[in-house]
């Protein structure tokens, strides 16, 4: 029979066990850092002025007014919603995530049926899938996603998202895909969004 612990003595966890705890605990401080950090870029934002909301196509305002004497709050965490610093902001922290982690991981060989375009920031539909996969990406494989959630990332998000990033006809179908031969070309808008004249 066991004698009771008295409660000024320390828990005793065996030593087999200690490496499920120290990664448990590594896991959810690296998560706690991470949304440290995206709640710091979401309560940063300014909300953007009349310069910044003509700063490009598909680059909306990133806040709505919420009234005369209140402050502006975010509308979306959507890249194309957003504009000015807060766009370049999360543009240059969307161009890390794919250039360190998802080409290296997924990247593929660039084909005539698969192309990629290395000026792909240049591309809108290209950054807001990009987002968008992201986005995903960051909901899917944090600790609170569930054992689970890598494989639904890939199968929801990742594969569908490359699919269409990579079509034949695709936002880079128009930048040639041979190293020896780099041409880099937008496709034209189609004619419903042209300005007249």
């Amino acid at each position: 029979m066991s004698e009771p612990r008295d409660e000024n003595e320390p828990v005793r966890i065996p030593d087999h066990n200690l490496d499920d705890l120290v990664c448990t605990v590594s896991g959810l401080i690296a998560e706690t850092r991470k949304q440290g950090e995206t709640l710091a870029r979401l309560t940063d934002e300014q909300p953007p002025g009349p310069a910044d909301e003509a700063e490009g196509p598909g680059r909306g305002p990133a806040t709505t007014p919420s009234g005369a004497d209140g402050p502006a709050e975010a509308s979306s965490v959507f890249i194309l919603a957003m504009a000015g610093q807060a766009y370049a902001e999360e543009l240059a922290a969307l161009k890390v995530w794919v250039e360190d982690l998802l080409l290296p991981v997924y990247g593929r060989e660039i084909t005539s049926t698969r192309p990629w375009c290395p000026q792909w920031t240049e591309h809108p539909e290209a950054v807001a899938r990009l987002h968008a996969l992201w986005l995903a990406w960051q909901q899917f494989t944090g600790t609170d996603a569930g054992l689970a959630g890598p494989s639904l990332w890939h199968r929801d998000h990742l594969d569908p998202g490359l699919m269409q990033l990579r079509a034949p006809d695709g936002p880079f179908s128009a930048c040639t895909t041979s190293p020896s031969r780099p041409n880099h070309r937008l496709l034209a808008a189609p004619a419903a969004y042209e300005v007249a004249a």
